[in-house]
């Protein structure tokens, strides 16, 4: 069974639709992520031998997981963050998960269950404490996205030597839910905010992996390119806002707004190469070094995020004020997108990727 791609490329303005009204109250994209499940988006990163495409659990399904990320974030970046975050827990259980998590994994989802990564700590950093046969958490995890909506997370917790490890969690106790941040400018429908799990205590089994496995390379920096997929969308998006409203205004023909559609649509090519050569690059550990593979996606993320910030400029100075009218879709996708693109450490993520390669060639892609 192939995957629906023209049924989810045909479903954008419903999702966009969607995320305009959603925008104004923070609300959360139920119908969107109800019409995604439909379309087996959720089941797809689950490996074939578990009804999935393996998209994003399997080396073969890293061009599917690309195109399916950027379709939706075509639609929405905030609906794009929630699904980018199920499949990052799927492939983190899939990669060092046993088969009994995996097939309790995939039978959540089968049922409708909705996954996410929740890493960053709160106020007071997620801890656990082992005991005969259980975990008990203390503290709680910040910009969580999905909060309240998400019924597994697979969050890291430290014990009190130091040594972190990954659980995954049900997190379906609503009177843990903070939700916030207020005044989030943009990605405002990603159900973005805290949860509590002081005093929870869950089955050892909940543990996924050995102690330092989240932070394993090349794994931890070759997930981002992930991020940069739902990214892509965005901007590809915001390309096509700026060609369709230059021609419905009779201004297309332009000089200058030729040039700034000209610039828009090299940025959008180049933030799609270099996502694919880091999605294809990450999924094949076995043929490259975990150096190459982790700057390489380093540099990727950096060329993405200019990408991006390169369109919301061009398509600013191109609509002008339009651009800036909240009746406009353009002015949620810009701050969508601005506040999706800013991802942790950019300035030591470039300077870790330069110092590795200032002796090293990048690495050459093989012929496809």
């Amino acid at each position: 069974m192939t995957f629906p791609f023209e049924a989810l490329s045909a479903c954008r303005a419903e999702l966009e639709a969607e995320a305009t009204i959603n925008d104004g109250p923070a609300a959360f994209p139920h119908h969107g992520l109800d019409r995604l499940r439909a379309l087996g988006v959720l089941s797809a990163a689950l490996p074939q031998a578990c009804g999935g495409h393996g998209f994003g659990t399997e080396a073969h399904g890293a061009s599917g997981l690309l195109h399916m990320l950027r379709l939706v974030g075509h639609g929405s970046l905030a609906l794009g963050r929630i699904v980018e975050g199920h499949v990052n827990a799927l492939r983190l259980i899939a990669c060092y998960g046993t088969q009994a998590r995996m097939a309790q994994a995939t039978a959540a989802v089968h049922d409708g269950a909705l996954f996410g990564v929740w890493v960053t700590d709160g106020a007071q950093p997620l801890a656990m404490e082992a005991g005969d046969g259980t975990v008990t958490l203390h503290g709680g995890k910040a910009f969580a996205s999905g909060v309240g909506h998400v019924t597994h997370a697979l969050v890291t917790a430290a014990t009190q030597g130091g040594n972190v490890h990954m659980l995954l969690v049900g997190v379906a106790d609503t009177s843990r839910v903070h939700h916030g941040p207020d005044g989030l400018a943009g990605m405002r429908g990603a159900g973005t905010g805290r949860y509590d799990f002081t005093d929870m205590v869950v089955q050892a089994e909940c543990m996924v992996g050995q102690a330092g496995d989240y932070l394993r390379q090349p794994e931890f920096s070759a997930g981002a390119w992930r991020a940069m997929a739902v990214a892509l969308g965005g901007i590809e998006r915001l390309a096509t806002v700026l060609r369709e409203q230059l021609a419905a205004r009779g201004r297309a023909q332009a000089p200058a707004q030729q040039a700034r559609i000209g610039d828009a649509l090299i940025a959008a090519e180049t933030a799609f190469l270099w996502t694919h050569r880091a999605a294809m690059l990450a999924a094949a550990p076995d043929r490259h070094a975990t150096g190459d593979i982790a700057a390489t996606v380093n540099l990727a993320r950096l060329a993405v995020e200019r990408a991006g910030l390169e369109v919301i400029g061009l398509v600013q100075r191109g609509l002008g004020l339009a651009a800036f009218v909240r009746t406009n879709p353009a002015e949620r996708l810009l701050r969508d997108l601005a506040t999706y693109l800013r991802q942790p450490a950019p300035d030591e993520t470039l300077c870790e990727a330069a110092g590795w390669f200032t002796h090293r060639d990048l690495p050459r892609m093989e012929a496809t």
